[in-house]
């Protein structure tokens, strides 16, 4: 199955430019799980997509998504295909409780997991240590993370403001927390990147994306075998 992967990022590499190709290499290099970020009930298309085009920025790979009440729809005007370049994991059966399922997954991976609050907060965002794999929380526009949720972090953390307004809007508080844990993280000593592995399925699945009629070449490919 390895060789199989490698023959046909081979193959399909054929049909994409070096310049693209190197551009998919810079940034497999830049990309991490050790920072994710879990999405609760977001209901508005807008900060759904300003919130994936964010992470591709930022270079956080995953992005789960809890549909408890509200299905996660996107904007693809403010995505810009990002959504391409994003593993979007989506939590959504009808008989169970998504969120559970979700932050029972995400624990059982290693990430500990972490609130965000406007209000009801135990520490700000930049004193955060970088000792584990950490999962950032975000509820929906009206009210914020359920009491699971609030329940099961390790920490409530709030970014700090100096004005009026209580809080900034949902994708904003997202830029706001990606642009300091990213920053401290690439300054620390911890690793990390993506393992050799999780470079190559990724590849494959970006590749897939970046030629035309992809599915057709792979049968082909397979057909030939």
């Amino acid at each position: 199955m390895k060789a199989n992967a490698e023959s046909l990022i081979e193959y399909l590499g054929g049909f994409i430019s070096e310049s693209k190709k190197q551009t998919i290499e810079k940034v497999l290099a830049n990309r991490t799980r050790f920072i994710t970020v879990v999405l609760e009930d977001i209901y508005q298309p807008q900060n759904a997509s300003a919130v994936i085009r964010t992470c591709d920025c930022f270079g956080i790979q995953d992005l789960h998504v809890i549909e408890n009440t509200n299905e996660y729809t996107l904007n693809p005007n403010v995505a810009q295909g990002s959504s391409k370049w994003v593993s979007i994991v989506r939590y959504n059966h009808s008989e169970s409780n998504n969120t559970e399922e979700c932050l029972d997954t995400l624990e059982n991976e290693g990430y500990r997991l972490y609130g965000t609050s406007p209000s009801r907060s135990d520490i700000e965002i930049d004193q955060i240590e970088f000792e584990h794999k950490m999962a950032f929380m975000f509820g929906t526009e009206l009210s914020g993370l359920s009491g699971m949720a609030r329940q099961r972090a390790c920490h409530v953390v709030r970014i700090p403001m100096y004005g009026f307004t209580e809080s900034f809007n949902l994708s904003v508080s997202v830029a706001l927390c990606l642009q300091t844990l990213v920053k401290k993280m690439r300054f620390s000593a911890i690793n990390w990147q993506l393992s050799e592995q999780e470079k190559q399925v990724i590849r494959l699945k970006w590749y897939r994306k970046s030629v035309k009629h992809a599915a057709i070449l792979e049968r082909f490919f397979f057909d030939g075998k």
